[in-house]
């Protein structure tokens, strides 16, 4: 074990060595001396298996010397044929610096690129998607290596590192998003976003270039950037950016306990990933994390399939659930109705609704979220889905109006009527863009009122009510025949936060 590691710190990291069940585990390390006379490059490799009776994370370090300009990691496993009903072999890899690997430390994170590549790159001047540029110094590095699913033979790995000498290549420049998108300003009015996106920086197949691209296409006013546990795209996007649309920096937690977002982050924040949900108090130190930096924290597809997908963690700490992500589908369903659940509990979390879109084949925008802001600013458009003054739909060519009205008083969206328990409240509710669905009136005692939408699209629903027996209302517009890239039946197609009735 390397002299600067100490028992305290690998316990931070992830885990004690000897420790049954620790979630990280340190690897024999390797070290490296100068190349020979004449030679540039030099390569050690590291071979080992892991067993089904793993942590979530192992550490690989590396001794790097004085003179190194570049690091070059390939890695690669075995992928035997397994009995129905048991995991094959999946296997991530990042990188941290020699500034440490305890939980939280920011300063030696370099990258992370999951299973989605086989091999990377650091030096001064670039890095791979996923990884940050920058310096090489010498110390002790650690390749991380974190173990998805193992198949009951077990998994041999490779891992080659090849260090190249020679004097530092010009420093990377950061052109990060600019704060502003003018030619979409309307000051405090309707905005378009989706707020769950990926690229090559991450595990996704579009290029930035084309997620912009497809983001205007789909008429959106703003997006926010969300590679798997790395910050490296924040540092590229003004390369891409246009005074059309703006470009929010975020990230997807992606735990061993399912994934979280962190959206409206500084630049290059970087919010660790490595605990688990019975790690509570680890949660909610990056969850307070967030928020002193200014963002929120979304409990993505709660109920998504995958291995580690769903989201495990408390929803008490959450700020937006993501209740629809992608086309509509069984798992979008549930969200839904667990969300509600909490709505009629007492328990609000404004509902957000993002396309995760990953590869070309994903529809940027399907669905997105429709949120009142006072600016087409990063920090406007939080404040606005906060307070859930927002709607959810499929498409651009969706719209929805939603009040409520007694006494002289108006309500929208996320907002508040309060009225006594004997005045009527006038509910209404209309939608355009959505032929051949269905509009529904909901409060705390299931669907209330409903409209069937004639081929125009457009369709307007009034309701009476009353304070004593609606605590809050909200909208649903459904199409029995399924919905964008979708044969579900009864498929989403809009959905608003409540509005609530009464005093608090």
């Amino acid at each position: 074990m390397p002299e600067n590691l100490n028992r305290r710190s690998l316990l931070r990291a992830g885990g004690l060595l000897a420790a049954a069940g620790a979630t990280g585990q340190m690897l024999p390390g390797v070290a490296f001396a100068a190349p020979e006379e004449g030679g540039t490059q030099t390569t050690r490799t590291v071979t080992g298996t892991f067993t089904p009776s793993i942590p979530d994370w192992y550490y690989l370090p590396v001794e790097v010397p004085r003179g190194v300009k570049q690091i070059d990691v390939v890695y690669s496993y075995d992928k035997p044929s397994v009995p129905d009903g048991y995991r094959g072999n999946a296997l991530d890899i990042g990188m941290f610096g020699p500034e440490g690997f305890e939980i939280g430390n920011s300063r030696g994170f370099r990258g992370w690129s999951g299973g989605f590549r086989d091999r990377f790159s650091i030096s001064a001047s670039a890095a791979t998607p996923g990884y940050l540029p920058g310096p090489i110094r010498p110390g002790t590095w650690h390749v991380i290596l974190g173990p998805y699913t193992v198949a009951p033979q077990g998994m041999n790995y490779r891992v080659d590192i090849t260090l190249t000498f020679g004097p530092a290549d010009a420093p990377f420049r950061p052109n990060p998003a600019p704060a502003s998108a003018p030619a979409r300003e309307r000051g405090r009015a309707w905005y378009r976003g989706d707020s769950h996106l990926h690229t090559i920086y991450s595990d996704g197949r579009r290029t930035p270039d084309q997620l912009v691209a497809d983001a205007r296409t789909a008429g959106l006013d703003f997006i926010v950037s969300t590679e798997h546990n790395t910050t490296s795209a924040h540092l590229m996007w003004g390369d891409h950016a246009t005074d059309d649309l703006l470009i929010v920096n975020g990230e997807e937690i992606t735990t061993r306990s399912g994934h979280w977002a962190a959206i409206g982050l500084p630049v290059g924040k970087w919010i660790d990933w490595r605990y688990r949900a019975n790690d509570p108090q680890d949660f909610r130190r990056f969850v307070d994390e967030v928020h002193a930096n200014g963002g929120l924290v979304t409990a993505a597809h709660p109920f998504a399939s995958c291995f580690a997908c769903s989201y495990e963690f408390g929803y008490e700490l959450a700020d937006l659930a993501e209740v629809w992500n992608g086309p509509w589908d069984l798992e979008d369903d549930r969200s839904v109705t667990t969300w509600d659940g909490l709505l009629r509990s007492g328990r609000w979390i404004p509902a957000i609704g993002d396309s995760d879109a990953h590869s070309p084949g994903n529809i940027v925008g399907l669905p997105h979220t429709v949120v009142l802001a006072d600016s087409l600013r990063a920090r406007d458009l939080l404040a606005g889905l906060k307070a859930g003054r927002s709607y959810l739909v499929e498409s651009k060519d969706v719209e929805v109006s939603f009040t409520a009205k007694a006494g002289g008083r108006t309500a929208n969206i996320g907002g508040r009527l309060p009225v006594d328990t004997g005045t009527p409240v006038v509910v209404e509710a209309t939608v355009s863009g959505a032929p051949g669905t269905t509009l529904t009136v909901h409060d705390q005692n299931g669907p209330k009122r409903n409209l069937t939408v004639p081929d125009s699209g457009t369709a307007t629903l009034s309701w009476t009510t009353y304070s004593r027996y609606s605590q809050w209302v909200r909208v649903e517009v459904r199409r029995a025949s399924g919905g964008v890239n979708t044969t579900v039946p009864n498929a989403m197609v809009a959905m608003t936060n409540p509005i609530f009735l009464g005093s608090e």
